[in-house]
């Protein structure tokens, strides 16, 4: 095994997801020599086998339900869903599984690529192993960046990992749509493959242990669940599945609600940091253990060492993992620099945001739309709120913007400071009023003060005055 001479620069980045590339980008712009290291494609999880591919296939049935609603349209369509071009689709937002396009954008940004699989050796050294066997060596002069992502959990169920499962990798990569499909799991990936694969017509079936969605308000979960059934989607919930066996007949699924019997099985039960194989052990850490960071993703006793994104566990999200990345690879560069640190809440170098005001969007048919605490985590944490709920349907520009629509907002007031911290909202095309509750979450804007935005009428926005009539005009609340 042949290795190369050691290469000194400023940061080295592990993981070329959207994470690592932000955090990169930012430290290069902060004046920093920065190299990362992917073992995979560059763009990551996100670009080849989720967010990007599972809302291309989504998109295609959302459009068509909605066309199939509006009288007018709706005489105009005449076929059905165009499967092969719905994947051909899905395809080009992958670019076809190539990642030369953010390659090239890596150069482009002055971003040193090195490709394998990059361990931790020592104090800011990375060692990183090639396909082909050979090794180079990375030391860093300020810091290293972990930004590995996370990986989908098996279960220790009899016979699962024998019966070859899918993960939602096969589920938004996969190039025909089987006859039949089950799914272990109930979270975001479960729901939106169910909603996905029943409308290119699959026999779905949904093995959930408690109920689905667990971590959105239950009015919402209910809907998604409701809608599904309504699709066709059989959702087991409450039930426990003993054992997994792949037959001639396809995968065999034992439950306590009986035998489930599927071309293809789908594991969706959560993910786990990707650290089993990081060299962890080399600077005293446990493999496979999330990894503990302040706000500024500074790692825990390691002051030389950040975790981003998934691999730190504060929240799962791409668009999060993001927003970290922006505070980490300016306040690495800061710090290299020898330059001020606004590390305070709300500060440029601090991800505040990931204790309480993180959007999330579930794309089912309904949407779910969430930011803040649930009512119950709200009053968990000991805050006094009040809970104000309204029927989207009765909106204006709801009515308008598809016949029968069906809908529901809730937001949640903090009493004793009189600020939004929560909302959710369910319904079609739901996801484009969530901006508008995290920006006043973020920004603590006092309820009062909320009066003077004014939504434009007819617009689904125009839910926000509901809500706020339903919670009392200032000076005379209920």
């Amino acid at each position: 095994m042949a290795s190369e001479q050691a290469r000194e620069v400023d940061l080295v980045v592990i993981g070329a997801g959207p994470v690592g590339e932000n955090v990169a980008d930012r430290a290069v712009q902060g004046g920093l020599e920065t190299v990362i290291v992917e073992r995979e494609l560059v763009g990551g999880e996100c670009s080849y086998w989720a967010c990007m591919p599972s809302k291309a296939l989504l998109l295609p049935a959302r459009t068509l339900a909605a066309a199939r609603a509006t009288p007018g349209a709706a005489e105009a369509v005449t076929g059905e869903l165009d499967v092969a071009a719905v994947l051909s689709r899905r395809n080009s937002f992958t670019g076809d599984w190539s990642d030369a396009g953010q390659a090239d954008w890596l150069e482009s940004a002055g971003i040193g690529l090195v490709r394998g699989h990059g361990r931790l050796s020592g104090e800011r050294e990375v060692t990183v192993t090639a396909e082909d066997g050979t090794t180079a060596v990375l030391r860093a002069r300020h810091a290293v960046a972990v930004a590995t992502g996370s990986v989908a959990n098996l279960p220790d169920i009899p016979g699962l990992r024998e019966a070859e499962p899918w993960t939602s990798r096969e589920a938004t990569s996969a190039k025909s749509i089987p006859e039949s499909l089950a799914i272990i799991g109930g979270g975001v990936v479960a729901m939106e493959m169910a909603t996905a694969y029943a409308a290119f017509g699959a026999a779905v079936t949904v093995i959930v242990r408690g109920g689905v969605l667990g971590g959105v308000e239950p009015f919402a979960a209910e809907r998604v669940a409701t809608s599904l059934r309504a699709q066709g989607v059989t959702i087991l919930t409450d039930t426990e599945t003993s054992r997994v066996e792949r037959t001639s007949e396809g995968v065999r699924i034992e439950t306590g609600a009986g035998t489930v019997v599927a071309a293809e099985l789908l594991v969706a039960a959560g993910r786990s940091p990707a650290t089993a194989d990081l060299g962890l052990e080399r600077i005293g850490l446990d493999p496979g253990s999330r990894l503990e960071t302040d706000d500024t993703l500074r790692v825990t006793g390691a002051a030389w060492l950040y975790a981003v994104g998934d691999v730190n566990g504060r929240a799962l999200l791409t668009h999060q993992g993001k927003y970290q990345a922006r505070a980490a690879g300016d306040v690495i560069a800061a710090r290299a620099m020898g330059a001020p640190v606004d590390d305070a809440p709300w500060g440029v170098h601090a991800a505040t945001a990931d204790h309480a005001a993180v959007p999330q969007v579930v794309f089912t048919d309904p949407e779910i739309a969430a930011v803040g605490p649930t009512a119950e985590q709200a009053r968990e944490q000991g805050k006094t709120i009040r809970v104000v709920d309204y029927d989207l349907g009765s909106v204006a520009g709801a009515s308008l913007s598809r016949d029968g629509y069906e809908g529901a907002a809730r937001m949640i007031v903090d009493e004793d400071r009189g600020v939004l911290i929560g909302a959710t909202f369910v319904g079609p095309d739901v996801a484009e009023l969530l901006q508008a509750a995290t920006t006043a979450i973020v920004g603590e804007v006092p309820i009062d003060r909320l009066w003077h935005a004014v939504p434009a009428y007819p617009t689904v926005s125009e839910v926000w005055l509901r809500l706020l009539e339903a919670y009392g005009r200032p000076g005379g609340r209920r």
